[in-house]
């Protein structure tokens, strides 16, 4: 399989998912009827939106698994999936600090050369 052809499977596989999780928390109860965490029916959207952060996960993951190499992609993904946006925080600070000076903040998205 292509990394292409895995990154569409990836991604079709998210946007899936989300289509379902979201039109079954709808069904549940309508959004705007949501009131946090106090009602049970207010259960389906606290599954939807924990489905939604990671997805989000699984999206970011997908782009540090280009830039880095093993072992680093292993680590990184288990740090984002356990730690969510803290991880990834994290490893966008180190991917900041790594710039030379004067470099500019496409370099962020790329592989290092080395």
């Amino acid at each position: 399989m292509t990394s292409r052809s895995a990154l569409r499977l990836l991604f079709g596989a998210i946007l899936v998912g989300m289509l379902f999780v979201t039109g079954w928390a709808s069904l549940a109860q309508p959004l705007w009827q949501w009131g946090g965490l106090t009602r049970e029916p207010d259960r389906a959207w606290t599954i939807a939106t924990l489905a939604d952060a990671y997805a989000g996960f699984l999206t970011f993951s997908a782009w540090v698994f280009y830039k880095e190499r093993w072992p680093g992609r292993v680590g990184w993904f288990a740090l984002i999936m356990l730690f969510g946006n803290i991880a990834m925080s994290l490893y966008m600070l180190r991917e900041l600090w790594r710039l030379a000076p004067g470099e500019p903040l496409s370099r962020l998205l790329t592989r290092s050369a080395s």
